[in-house]
């Protein structure tokens, strides 16, 4: 089995089980970037006026690809916030819309439509979800019974932030265009983590980060804007708003230069696309039992493709974990036991007697374990209810779980 751990720079003596979260490069990714950023100080303004045009759009290009639409209907962005905050700047809203979310949305994205609701004399509908989700019918029926005439926009998450589950996006984009309501995707936790095929989806925005699952830097992350949409989409901070190098005029210009800065993240995503979708190379160089123990252990699919290799890595050890602190706890997970719900993380509830933190603070939960044993995993507070989201990746192992399981047995129980 291959050593995936050495592969990264991660300090030795921590269990991270926190890729969710902020998820490190590979080193093959850092050096990339740190190749970019070189290729720019040897000349600054040949590659910022020249070059630099040219190189994101082949870094579009493949990033498009690979989630499943063109290069020319993307946008590096920071993150996903950043591209969501350029949708809820962007989307015509007026007194009286509804802008329908769910409660399994991400903080700061309920924040970020909150303020523009006011501003704009709107209204966000936060929608209650069924507390045990397992019916993609009744999950859809529960949302758009919400739905009213003055439902502008839905905005849902692809894979939620504090609850881990998968929702049924294009089911929810198709049940939209029938009622002629815009969606807006936001898609941090999907990337390289679930298939992304946003053409297919039929969503109108996606805002995603590319340093989570993908394992692109820190500082990349992209926004796919539909056609219909592309000449309304303004970023927030304004500059020249044309080509340095002179060409034609794009949607995108808007976005591409915003003043000085280092795009060397944005060109290291093909790096870290090319690194997932080689370790079939990896795979393939493995002694016959040891694959076949892999293959059995993931259960039926093709492992020769890299990033699905990945995923089943992943959920292979998600689903250890999930066994174990259930084990512990007592406690049914929000979804069932299937990857259609969950795939490199879950969340995991835990005793009622694990109290809600002081707001603003980080869970004392949180903080004893990594003061007294240096894992890294976040607790959630959600709906009043204290969640240990785990989250594993390439450098994880079995070994991470039961040392995180062991932790908590002895906080748990004190």
């Amino acid at each position: 089995m291959p050593d995936w751990r050495s592969h990264w720079s991660l300090r030795p003596g921590v269990t991270y089980l926190n890729h969710g979260s902020f998820g490190p490069s590979p080193r093959v990714v850092s050096e990339a970037r740190q190749a970019w950023t070189d290729r720019l100080e040897s000349e600054p303004m040949d590659f910022l006026v020249r070059q630099m045009e040219e190189h994101l759009d082949a870094a579009r290009d493949c990033l498009g690809k690979f989630v499943g639409t063109h290069g020319r209907n993307l946008v590096f962005v920071d993150n996903a916030t950043f591209g969501m905050n350029v949708v809820a700047h962007s989307f015509p809203l007026t007194a009286g819309d509804e802008v329908l979310a769910t409660d399994h949305e991400y903080g700061a994205v309920l924040r970020i439509w909150r303020q523009q609701c006011q501003k704009t004399g709107a209204t966000l509908i936060v929608r209650k979800l069924p507390a045990r989700l397992d019916s993609i019918d009744e999950l859809i029926e529960t949302l758009f019974a919400a739905v009213t005439a003055r439902t502008r926009l839905i905005v849902v998450s692809h894979v939620t932030s504090p609850t881990a589950v998968i929702l049924p996006v294009r089911e929810i984009c198709a049940k939209a265009k029938t009622l002629g309501l815009a969606v807006c995707i936001d898609g941090p936790h999907a990337p390289a983590a679930v298939d992304v095929t946003i053409d297919k989806f039929g969503c109108d925005f996606y805002a995603a980060s590319c340093h989570k699952w993908l394992s692109a830097p820190f500082g990349s992350g992209f926004l796919y804007v539909h056609p219909r949409w592309q000449g309304k989409a303004r970023p927030n901070i304004v500059s020249w708003g044309h080509s340095l190098s002179g060409r034609p005029a794009n949607w995108s210009d808007e976005f591409t230069w915003s003043g000085t800065r280092d795009p060397a993240a944005f060109l290291a995503v093909p790096a870290a696309i090319e690194f997932l979708e080689g370790l079939n190379r990896a795979v393939a160089a493995e002694p016959q039992s040891a694959t076949a123990r892999r293959e059995a252990s993931f259960g039926a699919g093709d492992t020769r493709s890299g990033v699905d290799y990945f995923r089943r890595w992943s959920h292979d050890l998600v689903r250890y974990a999930r066994e174990q602190i259930v084990r512990l706890t007592g406690l049914e997970p929000l979804v069932p036991d299937s990857p259609e719900w969950y795939g490199t993380m879950i969340a995991l509830p835990l005793p009622d007697a694990v109290r809600e933190p002081h707001e603003g603070h980080m869970h004392p939960l949180q903080q004893a374990l990594w003061d007294r044993h240096q894992i890294e995993v976040p607790i959630v507070d959600w709906q009043g209810r204290r969640f240990v989201r785990v989250s594993c990746h390439l450098y994880s192992d079995r070994g991470d779980v039961d040392r995180l399981v062991d932790a908590l047995r002895g906080l748990l129980s004190t």
